[in-house]
């Protein structure tokens, strides 16, 4: 089954889908359970591995209540990503941070910081409410984040055109690329995705493409 909730495409596809009034899911992390002796916490930066169980959350206006759309457990295997770098979901960035080895949580994550209002394949309809039950397994030192902006460019110009957005796409998500994804990057609509308008990761400085 697809990893929903990572796909690369993530940290430039959150920008279209989220709704800018929703910025953080404080109150909606349970912690389920917590090693008494705790030596290091998620902080930004750092490379963890969870397993994980996806859920529509009972509060979601659409979709069907309790149906699974992903498991880690299902495929015996942690999932392993970046976090704070924009890697998953934002409510995957902000509700595993500061987790211990063998925690347990509950994230209840709104569209907003999910899939918004596109959804993301068959099982989870735009505006889905999602729930998460996952468990941190690992915490290791980081890498430098990936330059996705270097990646998508493929005349390697410095600028990135709809069509290189949209073979980048087709590659890695097998997809087109999302219809209001070029008219919210390219902020001066000049047909262009500039360095300094690109959402996604793309390094300190763009002397160093």
């Amino acid at each position: 089954m697809q990893q929903y909730i990572l796909a690369l495409s993530c940290a430039i596809v959150a920008s279209v889908v989220a709704e800018d009034t929703m910025t953080s899911i404080e109150g909606a992390i349970t912690v389920v359970s917590k090693p008494d002796d705790c030596e290091k916490q998620v902080v930004a930066g750092d490379m963890v591995s969870m397993h994980y169980t996806g859920t529509i959350d009972a509060s979601s206006p659409v979709g069907e209540a309790g149906k699974e759309f992903d498991s880690s457990r299902g495929r015996g295997t942690p999932f392993d990503f970046q976090i704070g770098m924009g890697q998953v979901i934002k409510g995957w960035d902000q509700g595993v941070m500061g987790m211990c080895i063998g925690e347990k949580r509950d994230l209840v994550i709104p569209a907003a910081l999910g899939y918004g209002d596109s959804g993301a394949g068959d099982d989870i309809p735009g505006g889905a409410t999602l729930h998460f039950e996952v468990e941190c397994m690992g915490i290791s030192e980081g890498k430098e984040p990936e330059n996705l902006f270097k990646t998508i460019d493929a005349d390697e110009s410095g600028d990135l055109t709809g069509e290189e957005v949209n073979a980048w796409f087709k590659k890695e998500q097998g997809m087109d690329m999302p219809a209001e994804l070029m008219e919210k990057e390219d902020k001066d609509g000049d047909g262009i995705i500039q360095w300094e308008e690109f959402s996604g990761p793309k390094g300190p400085a763009k002397d160093e493409l």
